[in-house]
């Protein structure tokens, strides 16, 4: 005779329900990483080739900070967000 425990093996196993907040949080942070690929991508490929600014002491501190922020405005839009949260949320 033989008993059958996939039942309470299956009742005993709990996956933990994310919560709308720590979706909220994962979606920061994957936002974070892909602002992190862009201006890598930008400082790349931008080098001193920015005519916007000026050959004064502080050009490559205003030309960093111009590539931070186009990278943290357009984060989320590129995919590599959506697709890491995906993977994230589904295997957690």
């Amino acid at each position: 005779m033989s008993i059958d425990t996939s039942v309470a093996l299956h009742n005993s196993v709990k996956i933990p329900t994310i919560t709308a907040q720590d979706e909220m949080k994962l979606r920061e942070q994957t936002n974070s990483f892909e602002a992190l690929l862009i201006k890598t991508l930008l400082d790349t490929s931008m080098k001193d080739s920015n005519k916007f600014f000026g050959k004064d002491a502080g050009d490559k501190i205003y030309q960093s900070m111009y590539r931070q922020e186009l990278s943290n405005a357009s984060a989320g839009s590129f995919g590599f967000s959506q697709m890491l949260f995906d993977f994230l949320k589904e295997n957690r």
